[in-house]
């Protein structure tokens, strides 16, 4: 195995480890040539959590991606024909996609392309950024090798956000957004000639060509940061949240809001429950009319099952926290039962907007203290009691155990015992000496 197989593998979680594998299994019986891409492979590089597996093959992705859902259990989100690419959600939390090797060709800024079937190092220098433009090789043959046709990789060790190619504003113009979102989510600067080529792109009136459906996968990727609040007064600053909504600049991007918001999210939530897009929309959203906001939601083309979201997100809060205020909770294992399955759009709007402090508490003890002590229930002691995985006995059982656990009284520790002093030496006297 070589080291970035080792470092890769280090890197991912059980689930996606599972999915990885499986790829290759799938790839290779298809006779295909599949190379892991994209932010999977920017993330490992510079040492950060992996969120999403970025597969690209030379051949039929759209294919292999609903055999990969069958063979493992997951779902697909969505097609795109015309790139043939493919979105998948598999169990454990785990986003894949799968997309063909291409190229791209475009007759005038944020056209549609004309695609053709191209190999891996084509399809690299056609992105958009050095650093999203690294691929490592997951065939049997060429398994572990790196392919980086741009250096990307020393632009992750400078910090430096350069573009793959000349064209790479001119031919999609929503990268305007990307290469921003990337330079407040890494703290990279733009190189130089990146800093000119943005420059240039915005005074020739590119942002005109970027629809508002653009922002909302770099507002979903930001959502959760902590920078979020500055990538959003960049934009607006430069104008470009006009496309999105007009209303929406100024005082009534509730910069504030969001501040508080995003400290929310650092301060409260674990990394493996940040996925509070619709709390993150609401609060974003907050100081428009209700004209304004449906607007909005309309131009970045937010889905109708996340507009449902949405509207329930309100009462659904509302009822969380006052299941939180009851006087009927009073052992840890009764606020362990409250939250153990909220939602962390529901969790993060009564926390924005709760000003009981028992509230407040009881979800940082729920996070802090109860959340890790019942994560330490393992499935063997589960098993130990008869109980199988997948359940209603098991479910039973384990609930059982983590509430024993939460409620059990801590062990008094008793205090040492004092050393016995020693006895004090003798002395004698001169004269007894003598």
């Amino acid at each position: 195995m070589s080291d970035y197989m080792f470092s890769l593998e280090s890197h991912l979680d059980a689930a996606q480890n599972l999915i990885l594998a499986e790829t290759q299994r799938l790839a290779t019986d298809s006779g295909m040539n599949v190379w892991l891409t994209g932010g999977a492979m920017r993330d490992m590089l510079r040492g950060a959590p992996i969120r999403d597996l970025d597969f690209t093959v030379e051949r039929d992705a759209v294919r292999l991606g609903r055999h990969l859902a069958e063979a493992a259990g997951g779902r697909v989100v969505s097609e795109d024909p015309l790139r043939r690419s493919v979105e998948l959600e598999f169990p454990g939390r785990v986003c894949a996609s799968i997309a063909n090797a291409r190229t791209e060709k475009y007759s005038k800024p944020g056209g549609k392309p004309q695609i053709a079937p191209a190999t891996i190092h084509e399809d690299l220098v056609r992105r958009d950024l050095t650093i999203n433009a690294i691929a490592l090789a997951l065939n049997r043959g060429t398994r572990g090798l790196i392919v980086d046709p741009t250096n990307g990789q020393a632009d992750l060790l400078n910090r430096e956000l350069r573009l793959a190619n000349s064209g790479a504003l001119f031919d999609d113009p929503s990268r305007i957004v990307r290469l921003l979102r990337f330079r407040h989510a890494l703290n990279f600067e733009p190189a130089p000639r990146a800093q000119a080529q943005l420059e240039s792109a915005l005074e020739a009136g590119y942002a005109s060509s970027i629809p508002p459906a653009a922002y909302t996968p770099e507002l979903r990727a930001i959502a959760m940061e902590a920078c979020a609040p500055a990538f959003l007064e960049d934009l607006d600053a430069r104008g470009l949240l006009k496309n999105v909504s007009a209303a929406l600049t100024g005082d009534k991007l509730n910069a504030a809001g969001l501040a508080r918001f995003e400290k929310l999210v650092s301060g409260v939530l674990p990394a493996t429950e940040k996925d509070g897009w619709l709390a993150f929309l609401t609060v974003l959203l907050e100081k428009l009319s209700p004209r304004e906001r449906s607007e909005a939601l309309r131009s970045l083309n937010v889905p109708k099952s996340d507009i449902e979201g949405l509207k329930a997100l309100e009462s659904r809060a509302k009822k969380l926290e006052s299941v939180l205020k009851s006087a009927k909770i009073k052992r840890p294992s009764h606020v362990w039962l409250a939250l153990e399955g909220a939602a962390a759009n529901d969790v993060l709007m009564v926390l924005y907007h709760s000003a009981a402090r028992v509230v407040q508490d009881r979800i940082r003890a729920y996070y802090q203290k109860y959340l890790p002590q019942a994560q330490e229930i393992t499935e063997a002691q589960v098993a130990a009691a008869g109980a199988k995985p997948g359940t209603p006995k098991y479910d039973r059982i384990w609930k059982g155990l983590v509430t024993q656990r939460l409620n059990a009284r801590p062990r008094k520790v008793e205090p040492a015992p004092e050393p016995v002093p020693l006895s004090a030496p003798i002395v004698m006297s001169s004269r007894a000496r003598r």
